[in-house]
């Protein structure tokens, strides 16, 4: 008589959660922060985010951190403690940020691969 016992099929398992990329700093952009955080005598990082606004529909927040939140991703980058909230990630996840002087500007400017489109003023950006 043959063997009829069913051979148990493999169990799937949930496909772990893609790993973050985070955020990155260009040498200059930490160069910057560093230098900022020291003359303020304070702080524990920069800290990232994306807000509702203008023409394309967000904006980019960035401030100087006194505190990590509980709800916080933490990311570092060039010795640069970078801290984004839950929401901001979907749309930061995989940006690299930069200073960059163009003339007689200088500022922030975020690279990223998530953005579709940005408004024509530069200030506002969607996904």
């Amino acid at each position: 008589m043959e063997n009829t016992q069913a051979t148990p099929s493999p169990v799937p398992r949930p496909e772990a959660a893609a790993p973050r990329a985070g955020v990155t700093l260009t040498d200059a952009a930490a160069e910057h922060v560093k230098r900022y955080m020291q003359k303020r005598g304070k702080g524990v990082g920069l800290r990232l985010g994306v807000k509702t606004t203008g023409c394309s529909g967000l904006a980019y927040k960035l401030e100087f951190a006194d505190e990590v939140r509980p709800e916080d991703h933490r990311f570092e980058s060039n010795g640069v403690t970078v801290l984004i909230d839950p929401k901001s990630l979907a749309y930061l996840d995989g940006t690299e940020l930069d200073y960059t002087r163009e003339g007689l500007n200088e500022g922030f400017k975020f690279i990223n691969p998530n953005e579709k489109d940005r408004c024509g003023c530069g200030e506002s950006f969607n996904v």
